[in-house]
């Protein structure tokens, strides 16, 4: 039923060249994708960090600050650029960048997108007021408990992604309910009404706005039993009628294309068509 389905990543091409916990070349991943059939991949590598003080454990351990990251982060866009000339005829090729969003990153991004003149953004949250909610459970603990528990963790999230939407406006959104990595009981924290008016709202811009939502197959690869979002946002927005397009959000060769078929049944099953959106 899935063969005949475009192949296509809105979220992919971390590579462990400019990613400290990614793997392989960003060519190998490139030779992945084209290996696999893809017909567009949009290589969303993270920016850089604002300063030192948002700098992974992995990244001070690899004696990466802020200002070598950025340095990093301009050989990925020329070896980016370089690879989408070379293959133009095997593959399209988006040069774009992962967002962060916590103090000074939005403006730190519109600087990056001018600078190296990016093919689009992907608006992400890996934090909720500058704690990092994805990196392990300690932290996600953390940040539970700074906004006052978990529903107003979601509250909270989901407000920043909003004030991200409407300041950056990025052609997709990544992982759109990452706040639910480490909540068991996801299914139930959606339905409390302050949480779900919110998601509502998120997604209604994102269709006014002519917006992408990434439909991250990550979390299947490790484990989880939905992909990002999870079924009760598939079919709001099936209902709302948006964009959405698969990513893969490969962290190397191995995930490019991971659990393909099993996100097009999450997707054929919440009614989303699956016909895709291109980022630019």
């Amino acid at each position: 039923m899935t063969a005949s389905i475009e192949r296509v990543s809105i979220h992919g091409g971390h590579s462990g060249e400019f990613c400290n916990h990614a793997e392989d070349s960003l060519a190998a991943v490139v030779a992945a994708y084209i290996a696999r059939g893809y017909a567009w991949v949009g290589l969303t590598e993270h920016m850089p960090p604002v300063n030192d003080t948002f700098c992974y454990p992995e990244e001070r351990e690899a004696g990466l600050d802020a200002a070598q990251m950025r340095v990093r982060f301009a050989r990925y866009v020329r070896t980016a650029r370089r690879l989408q000339r070379i293959h133009a005829a095997e593959l399209t090729l988006f040069v774009g960048m992962e967002v962060e969003t916590y103090p000074g990153s939005i403006a730190l991004a519109r600087e990056l997108a001018v600078e190296y003149e990016l093919d689009y953004l992907l608006g992400s949250i890996h934090h909720v007021d500058a704690i990092p909610i994805d990196y392990n459970q300690a932290e996600y603990a953390r940040a539970a408990a700074v906004a006052g528990g978990l529903t107003a963790l979601y509250c909270r999230y989901f407000d920043q992604q909003y004030e991200m939407l409407v300041e950056l406006a990025p052609a997709a959104v990544g992982h759109f309910d990452l706040i639910r990595i480490f909540d068991p009981d996801y299914t139930e924290r959606l339905r409390n009404p302050e949480v779900w008016q919110r998601v509502v709202r998120n997604l209604t811009h994102m269709r006014d706005n002519g917006l992408i939502l990434d439909v991250n197959l990550r979390a299947l690869l490790k484990g989880a039993p939905d992909p990002y979002p999870c079924p009760s946002i598939l079919h709001q927005a099936a209902e709302l009628g948006l964009h959405v397009a698969p990513g893969d959000d490969s962290h190397g060769v191995d995930s490019v294309g991971a659990c393909w078929a099993e996100g097009m049944a999450a997707l054929q099953a919440a009614g989303v068509p699956l016909i895709w959106k291109r980022p630019a």
